[in-house]
């Protein structure tokens, strides 16, 4: 795909902050299509399928009842962080960063969507935005994330919302998957002993927990090498959901890969998270650990 490049003089930065204010058009919640907000800003390391993760979800989100916008930079945009991180984010994933694709997520531009997808890495809100967005899914609104959503803003209520925080990758491989829910929307495209090829998180202790979160996927332990993982438990989870508040939180740590947002599998899980976590379909919420069979 054919980019331009925005940014080779700090005078075009400057004319790209001097219309970095942007609203969208107030979303009526009752409509059947619902607007998902990707945001992909990564101050951290940048993915190089965040490009593509962008173009799946906009050639399939309309088909399942999404409209896309995909936010790259959600950040104070500082003259010299927007240049330096606009060279970054282009030399990994080809794609420029321009006042299209720039945005704030605060209560204000939350009210224009019903779910807030991160693929992010850094810290992509500050303090005052990251309280709006967790006041925002409390009322009712839907967060998902994926992948490196996880190794997102340290230090923060931030892992309670997404779950839990990202504690290394032992495994960068083939790896069996074991669907703890098949019942639940984000179950959609896996049977347990599909395998897959991706780079496979392991979480902190706290907080993640499955006194507190819904496993759907998790990783069967007898296709990794299991002493190269931290936990003392073994418990190596891929995909969970929760209710926060009136609203649903939904994480997936797959998607590190260009080929696993090309997955089809990958897909209809993904919007199974999605479409769960808007009250689209179904699925349960019950804390694993508080599940009569344990699961």
């Amino acid at each position: 795909m054919k980019v331009r490049w925005l940014f080779p003089a700090v005078a075009l930065v400057a004319a790209c902050l001097s219309t970095y204010s942007w609203t969208a058009p107030v979303v009526d919640r009752a409509q059947k299509t619902k607007r998902l907000l990707l945001v992909t800003d990564s101050g951290g390391f940048v993915h190089d399928s965040v490009g593509v993760a962008e173009d799946v979800l906009k050639e399939i989100g309309p088909k399942n009842g999404f409209e896309v916008t995909a936010w790259r930079f959600t950040r104070e945009p500082d003259e010299k962080v927007l240049e330096k991180y606009g060279k970054d984010f282009r030399a990994r994933t080809g794609l420029t960063i321009d006042k299209e694709n720039m945005g704030r997520v605060n209560k204000e531009t939350l009210k224009n969507f019903d779910v807030v997808l991160f693929f992010t890495t850094g810290n992509p809100l500050t303090k005052e935005e990251l309280a709006d967005l967790e006041q925002w899914v409390k009322d009712g609104g839907a967060f998902a994330g994926t992948h490196c959503a996880t190794d997102t803003l340290y230090g923060t209520s931030y892992g309670g919302l997404v779950g839990g925080y990202f504690d290394g990758h032992p495994w960068h491989q083939k790896i069996k998957v074991k669907v703890e829910d098949p019942k639940h929307a984000a179950a959609a495209g896996f049977t347990s002993g599909d395998e897959i090829t991706d780079e496979i998180y392991q979480f902190r202790d706290a907080p993640y927990s499955r006194e507190k979160l819904h496993i759907i996927l998790s990783v069967d332990n007898s296709s990794i090498d299991v002493t190269k993982g931290k936990r003392k438990d073994q418990d190596y989870a891929i995909s969970w959901g929760q209710e926060y508040g009136k609203g649903k939180s939904f994480y997936t740590s797959l998607g590190h890969r260009k080929e696993v947002w090309k997955d089809e599998r990958f897909q209809k899980h993904l919007i199974g998270g999605l479409k769960w976590a808007t009250g689209q379909a179904p699925g349960d919420a019950t804390p694993s650990a508080k599940k009569p069979d344990g699961q």
